[in-house]
């Protein structure tokens, strides 16, 4: 196992040498649209820092200003958005939802890519065909109907019980575990008097650490971004964060610091996710091209 993990590093580590390698006009168009990219984010955590009067100035301020602390201030204790309790909200909601992903996804991926039973490529097709089916425009009536019937309007599980299982989590896992796994690693294991659990603990999940990070980053980003689900089976006073911006802005329209204060604190925490698992981040990714 750690000669595979060893060879898999190397691997990766000279693709991602070859990257940087790259002539100076790519060098150059990668740093351009970098800054077109990072500059909105930028601007905004300018704007939450200054008051509306500075906001308004021409040309705009570039640089941070000091009313930072009073604007969140301003911002948690409005009674119009209950922001703090959307922060909360969504932090239960997107942790919650990410975990249970990752952990089914992983051993779905696992049961589906090394495990042999009767039926499998039609089960895993009938997952397939579920991600065909747009929530948005087909699945939301009859899931509000659904809520409605159990009584879990306005509550928090309405948000989080949809999304537990993702067919997407489980296809991508399937792949992963497919290549990152010898099949010969699973057999000695057998061979060795592992149980199945112990062979999904001891040996898949060490391979298919990066590519885990990766499928996290990408469900707490979507749960913690969602929008419409919430709008309809929350109540307002018992929001996630996206509602309360949403709920921020009628009532606070014309208060631009406002709204900019709230954007970035909604979008601090998906900063924080992405530096405390960067480097699996990145791994996983490089990887993934490495055996495309």
């Amino acid at each position: 196992m750690t000669a595979i993990q060893a060879r898999r590093h190397q691997t990766a580590s000279a693709a991602r040498n070859h990257i940087w390698d790259a002539g100076p006009l790519t060098k150059i168009v990668l740093a351009f649209a970098l800054v077109i990219s990072a500059f909105p984010i930028y601007y905004m955590f300018i704007m939450a820092t200054r008051t509306n009067e500075e906001a308004m100035d021409v040309p705009p301020p570039l640089l941070p200003g000091g009313h930072l602390g009073e604007n969140v201030a301003r911002l948690f204790s409005t009674e119009d958005a209950y922001f703090l309790t959307g922060l909360i909200n969504s932090a239960i909601v997107a942790v919650t939802v990410t975990v249970s992903v990752v952990f089914i996804s992983t051993l779905a991926g696992f049961a589906f890519a090394k495990l042999r039973f009767k039926g499998s490529k039609i089960l895993l097709g009938l997952i397939l065909v579920t991600m065909m089916v747009p929530l948005q425009q087909m699945g939301i009536v009859p899931l509000y109907e659904l809520m409605v019937t159990l009584g879990w309007t306005g509550q928090l599980k309405a948000v989080i019980l949809p999304f537990l299982v993702n067919g997407f989590g489980v296809f991508m896992m399937t792949q992963y575990a497919t290549q990152a796994v010898p099949d010969e690693l699973v057999e000695a294991a057998r061979v060795d008097g592992a149980s199945t659990m112990r062979i999904y603990v001891n040996v898949i999940l060490p391979a298919l650490r990066p590519g885990m990070a990766v499928l996290a980053l990408l469900v707490f980003m979507q749960t913690w971004n969602e929008f419409m689900w919430p709008l309809i089976v929350l109540n307002p006073d018992n929001p996630v964060v996206q509602t309360s911006i949403a709920a921020l802005n009628q009532a606070h329209g014309t208060d631009y610091v406002m709204l900019f204060t709230g954007t970035a604190a909604s979008v601090l925490p998906l900063f924080i996710v992405f530096v405390a698992f960067g480097r699996q981040i990145v791994g996983g990714l490089m990887e993934g091209a490495v055996k495309a």
